[in-house]
């Protein structure tokens, strides 16, 4: 027996019905996107790994692109993400572009990690940016696209919530609790662990980076403290707008919110399942230099992406995929023989002429196994045209779910059914 060979590990196949899924999407996507007013773009699939060098982190970088030589000799990845090559585009025609700018895109990614329910090597993500304006309004524009789209799909505020914290703010924070410049960056990292690891080597963890017992002391107390953000002016703002756009019951101040890409500036968010799992769906921030990172003038920006692999586990495990879809046409045209093959190719092309999505039969079978066929790939309209249909002109319109039978003249046929999906 022949061996099939497999896919890559952590690559996708896409049958039918998850393309319909990941089309749903896309089109849940592009609709709140553009009610924003957003334009769609995309970056190349392949870019040069030192783009990713200077913001990404470490990890990213080294552990989690794919990374290979091109022949002539440079360093290429298949891009990891999407955000330096869209600093890139901006910087490239910096001069040229009228700001703010809108930009929101959705195609596929490829990180180097082990493969699991929800995650994989390979994804498609919704990326969404407002670039060239500093403001919180700016910022609670992109958490209330989070909640907008959360809504679009059916998903309540006690099911995901949207959970916000404020770089600044943390840093200021870290003056208080006297933790110096130099541990600053390693304070993040600590805090973004700390639902990684258990307390005890968490508390490990932080005296191996050179944190003191008071310092560590203090951090504890400030991820127990959901009142701070009252003392950032910038998050104040942000609760503010949101609260006016009916968008702020998806959102909460959740200081364990960091974010561990090394670009964000300011406010940062992360969007999570309220349950026990608490799966992470989307993240994203602000950032203030990340244009000038890549050659450009300095312009502030603020964003975030979406995978669409977890957010399909969570609107599975809510009952909220929409259903396996058939065929899109809603009609099928029988072939009563193959002497009458051409009346009903032309049938089909007329139909098809008028806008509507059509299913030809492929030969001459008997007509109860056409009916048959048509019902399970989800037809609404079965259409006969044999000897007595070709000698009227007329033909022979079965709507299956109704459970009616009419015979309509062959230039009414459009109109007929056109009308029936109407209602």
């Amino acid at each position: 027996m022949k061996t099939i060979v497999s896919t890559v590990k952590g690559a996708r196949d896409f049958y039918p019905q998850q393309m319909a899924i990941r089309n749903w999407l896309y089109h849940h996507i592009t609709r709140v996107s553009r009610s924003y007013g957003y334009e769609e773009y995309d970056g190349p699939f392949l870019e040069k790994i030192e783009l990713y060098a200077a913001k990404s982190g470490e990890e990213l970088v080294k552990e989690q692109a794919f990374v290979f030589p091109d022949r002539g000799g440079e360093l290429i990845t298949l891009r990891p993400e999407l955000t330096p090559s869209l600093a890139r585009m901006v910087a490239q025609k910096q001069g040229e572009l009228l700001y703010p700018l809108r930009w929101w895109s959705f195609g596929p990614f490829w990180r180097y990690e082990k493969p699991q329910k929800g995650r994989s090597r390979e994804f498609f993500q919704w990326n969404i940016d407002l670039i060239g304006v500093d403001s919180p309004e700016a910022d609670a524009e992109l958490i209330a696209i989070c909640a907008d789209f959360f809504r679009a799909v059916g998903l309540a505020p006690d099911q995901v919530q949207v959970f916000v914290n404020d770089r600044q703010l943390m840093d200021a924070e870290f003056d208080r609790l006297g933790i110096p410049a130099e541990l600053k960056k390693k304070a993040l990292h600590l805090i973004d662990r700390r639902e990684k690891m258990s307390p005890e080597a968490w508390k490990a963890y932080a005296a191996e980076e050179g944190f003191s017992d008071n310092m560590l002391a203090g951090l504890a107390e400030l991820l127990e403290d959901k009142q701070t953000w009252k003392q950032s002016p910038r998050l104040t703002r942000v609760f503010e707008i949101l609260k006016a756009a009916g968008a702020v019951d998806y959102v909460a101040y959740e200081p364990r919110i960091v974010r561990g890409l090394e670009y964000y500036t300011g406010v940062v968010f992360e969007a999570k399942e309220i349950t026990k799992e608490g799966r992470s769906i989307l993240g994203g921030g602000h950032y203030g230099n990340l244009v000038s990172d890549v050659g450009g003038d300095p312009l502030p920006g603020v964003g975030f992406a979406m995978g669409d692999m977890m957010i399909q586990v969570v609107l599975e495990k809510f009952g909220l995929l929409p259903a396996a879809g058939g065929t899109p046409a809603e009609i099928l045209v029988t072939v009563f023989d193959e002497s009458l093959s051409p009346e009903s190719a032309r049938l089909a092309a007329d139909l098809r002429g008028a806008g509507l999505n059509v299913v030809t039969y492929p030969d001459a079978q008997k007509l109860p196994r056409q009916f048959k066929f048509a019902d399970k790939i989800g037809v609404r309209f079965v259409l006969v045209v044999g000897p007595d249909e070709v000698m009227a002109g007329t033909a022979t319109v079965k709507d299956l779910s109704e459970r009616t039978q009419e015979t309509v003249a062959r230039e009414k046929v459009a109109e007929y059914i056109k009308t029936r999906l109407a209602g």
